[in-house]
């Protein structure tokens, strides 16, 4: 029977309610962290942001942030909010001061959402504003004022002091991961010359721009020319290309990382071939022109318009408030000085044009080849029991695209439990047969000739790159013991070789299962370390009964989604600023046994060692009698 639709069905939310029941449309996917694009970073971002716009109409030159365990501090030492509105500004949604174009001109943040967000998603949240000598200070709890301090007198500089502590009940167990954190004010740091920024002791500070951006995100992959660097009123640039395969590209407006482009990128990329075209005088194919291109760009926009409250991809056609469009201001600046730039440095423009040429001969050398793969792929399409696909991608424009996921798994038995336990809408399976080929060395071509290779490349839809990338997180999920791990070692050279724009920009995961189940008949723990089983046979009591999972096989579809769903722990594959892919690829993967052989023997730690070294633990005493002796599934 239907339910009655009346007045008594009609319900008005408050700020912090319709925060805390659709947390998603103010930041994006949840997470607890393992993922960049979590929405605890998303809740740093928004504070960061505030500071940041201070910083940009001329208020405070440096902000400090800090995160101790779970608790994230951020201050800067601008104007500070106004004492009679601390509650105001980050409580009453649609409440600022960047309505107004002349108090904050080309900021971030204009919707009066941010830190109201960050307010209603905090089982904890400070904020402390300083002006004139003298402060207030204002204390919540999921939105709700719990301290409101009266004001006091104070020495400390003018600013702003935000302190707060995810709520877990929204985010799960969370844990920062330091390098997407450096990352995000890494780039705070690249586009606002003259900011600094201390973040747990370390200064950020850039003098140079995007150019330092390259340099750095570069690290020290060889480019074929030095960086060309483009600065005019509004935008900057930095362009060059590197040996490798696809685009890359670093995409930013008014200091937003707009991960997802938008008009400026679109623009720019146009820009950038047509350009190129008119140098040469001829028409070469675009794909040729911008494969291995490394670039990075900004904009500053006054009032633009995103396409979500997590601003990470512009939708503004046109400049305000001269009504320009942003197409045609790109393009006349890039075409202006790039091809300045070429006509004054010949070697460059040689390097560009050689470049060029070998994308060119590569790609009619694949042409034969990708067509007889692609009509391999058709004949297996309708048959191809690799791919278990769901429903939402992340090239489309569903609400859980962020959600969406491929798991690579090791045969049937794996695929299978996942398969079972899955959430269709988002999440997909793909299963090896066995073994993948150690493709270190080879030639892309390989990608084609490779059946396995070839349906997992059609699967990510990733041969021209990842604009068109269908799953957001790419998981391997292979077994916990020795096959499983070289398995994923061979998987990581095939991405690492061929796409390293997938590592790069945060979509490879590991996926971690439990190793222990212990349980009695009322208490069921799943334990990831030895530690966490101990701490769980005291949970559980006398006479735990103690499973250890050796595959994913064996871990039943009714225990699996508890894995892979809401709580599940991914462990992300994260590029280090210093680390050198060919080198480390070489070593581990190359032609190179003897070396491998010798590090292995120099570094080898036999069982006695590893058994004096870990002290043991008596649980006789926590659980009244001995231990039974764990009952393990082989």
């Amino acid at each position: 029977m239907a339910e009655d639709y009346n007045e008594e069905s009609i319900r008005s939310l408050e700020w912090k309610e319709h925060i805390r029941l659709r947390p998603g449309m103010y930041i994006g996917k949840l997470g607890d962290g393992s993922s960049a694009d979590d929405g605890i970073y998303v809740l740093i971002k928004e504070i960061v942001d505030n500071s940041v716009d201070e910083f940009v109409m001329g208020n405070g030159r440096s902000i400090e942030v800090s995160i101790e365990e779970k608790t994230v501090s951020v201050r800067d030492y601008g104007r500070g909010i106004p004492l009679g509105k601390v509650i105001d500004c980050v409580s009453k949604i649609n409440t600022g001061a960047k309505y107004d174009s002349n108090v904050f001109k080309k900021a971030v943040g204009l919707n009066g959402v941010g830190s109201k967000a960050v307010n209603a998603l905090s089982s904890y949240f400070r904020v402390q504003s300083v002006r004139e000598g003298r402060t207030k200070i204002v204390e919540f709890s999921r939105g709700d004022v719990i301290n409101d301090f009266s004001e006091q007198e104070t020495t400390e500089r003018n600013g702003t002091r935000i302190t707060f502590n995810a709520d877990e009940e929204i985010f799960g167990n969370i844990h920062y991961i330091q390098e997407y954190v450096e990352s995000m004010l890494w780039n705070y740091a690249f586009l606002n010359t003259g900011l600094i920024i201390n973040f747990n002791g370390e200064k950020f500070q850039a003098k140079n721009g995007l150019l330092d951006l390259l340099n750095r995100n570069l690290n020290e992959t060889p480019v074929l020319y030095p960086i060309i660097h483009i600065r005019e009123d509004d935008f900057e640039c930095a362009i060059t290309h590197a040996n490798q395969s696809g685009e890359e590209y670093y995409s930013f407006v008014n200091g937003q990382n707009t991960t997802m482009g938008g008009t400026h990128l679109a623009a720019f990329r146009e820009a950038f071939v047509k350009t190129i075209r008119e140098f040469y005088k001829k028409d070469f194919e675009a794909g040729d022109i911008r494969s291995g291109v490394v670039a990075a760009i900004s904009i500053k926009v006054q009032e633009p318009v995103f396409e979500s409250q997590t601003k990470t991809k512009l939708g503004s056609l046109y400049l305000e408030p001269d009504g320009r469009t942003i197409r045609n201001y790109v393009n006349e600046i890039v075409k202006k000085h790039l091809d300045d730039y070429l006509h004054m440095n010949s070697e460059t423009a040689d390097g560009l044009l050689q470049q060029i040429m070998m994308s060119e001969k590569e790609r009619k050398e694949l042409t034969n080849i990708k067509k007889l793969a692609k009509e391999s792929i058709k004949k297996v399409s309708l048959h191809n029991k690799k791919l278990r696909d769901c429903r939402v991608h992340f090239n489309s424009s569903h609400e859980r695209r962020l959600d969406t996921t491929l798991f690579i798994t090791e045969g049937d038995s794996a695929s299978g439990s996942i398969t079972k336990s899955r959430d269709v809408n988002t999440q997909g399976v793909f299963s090896l047969k066995g073994k993948p080929l150690n493709c270190y060395g080879l030639s892309k071509k390989i990608v084609y000739e490779n059946e396995e290779f070839n349906l997992l490349q059609s699967a990510l839809n990733i041969e021209e790159g990842l604009d068109n990338l269908r799953y957001n997180n790419i998981v391997i999920a292979t077994d916990a013991d020795v096959d499983g791990m070289h398995i994923r070692l061979l998987l990581l050279t095939f991405f690492l070789q061929f796409y390293p724009d997938i590592v790069k920009s945060h979509h490879l995961y590991i996926l971690q299962t439990p190793l222990f189940r212990v349980r009695n008949k009322k208490k069921t723990f799943y334990c990831y370390t030895p530690d966490e089983k101990q701490k769980a046979m005291i949970e559980v009591g006398i006479n735990p009964e103690i499973t250890r999972f050796k595959g994913l096989g064996e871990i039943s579809p009714d225990e699996f989604r508890h894995f892979i769903g809401a709580q599940i722990r991914l462990e992300p594959v994260i590029m280090k600023k210093h680390s050198d892919i060919s080198e480390t690829l070489s070593f581990y993967m190359g032609k190179n046994t003897p070396e491998r052989q010798s590090f292995i023997m120099d570094n080898l730690r036999i069982e006695e060692d590893l058994v004096n070294e870990t002290p043991a633990v008596d649980f006789t005493e926590e659980l009244g009698q001995k231990t039974p002796m764990e009952q393990e599934t082989v």
